[in-house]
């Protein structure tokens, strides 16, 4: 794009022209669901955090210091995927405890010796549950869920995309639930 439209079209949206911000995410949209895309693959969800990062753009578009729109642009969106991420990180985890894997003691339980020894072996049950997954998906689980590490982290230090991490992290999930409702088919 020439740099003197792009700067006119946000000088105009900075001063509420609705049609000139329109047509800078025309121009910006492809670039935009190309980084959250990079982090995120169900297609639904890169459709709802690009409006997150319009939103985004529009409310900080007056903050805007005039250098390099498309880098200021990708950050945005950069870290509304990133935002996303650890939310399902945290949903997650909550679904892990509705779903039984693992709970977290309350201190009103710390002195009761039966719930204690219930957790311990919940805890237990989800460790040996984990290593019966295979390598591929159990290492990316460990490393996410256990050791907090972003998934930009695990891609790097496994040497894949980090497509791939999100896929296999979401396939080590199904294996967990599924292992975990086999076990308690046979009790």
């Amino acid at each position: 794009m020439d740099v003197d439209r792009e700067k006119i079209l946000i000088e105009k949206a900075r001063s509420g022209h609705e049609d000139s911000f329109a047509e800078l995410i025309d121009l910006y949209k492809n670039y935009i669901f190309a980084i959250i895309l990079n982090f995120i693959k169900d297609y639904n969800e890169v459709e709802n955090i690009a409006q997150e990062v319009c939103l985004q753009i529009y409310i900080s578009l007056p903050s805007y210091n005039q250098q390099n729109f498309k880098g200021w642009i990708g950050r945005i969106a950069t870290n509304k995927s990133i935002d996303w991420l650890r939310k399902k990180k945290a949903k997650f985890r909550d679904e892990a405890l509705e779903d039984d894997y693992l709970e977290v003691l309350s201190a009103d339980h710390q002195d009761n010796p039966e719930i204690l020894l219930v957790e311990k072996e919940r805890r237990e049950r989800l460790r040996q549950l984990i290593r019966d997954i295979p390598d591929i998906y159990r290492i990316p689980l460990e490393k996410f869920y256990f050791q907090d590490k972003s998934y930009e982290r695990i891609a790097e230090e496994e040497g894949v995309a980090i497509k791939t991490i999100a896929s296999r992290l979401y396939r080590a999930k199904i294996l967990l639930k599924e292992k975990w409702r086999e076990e308690d088919e046979t009790l």
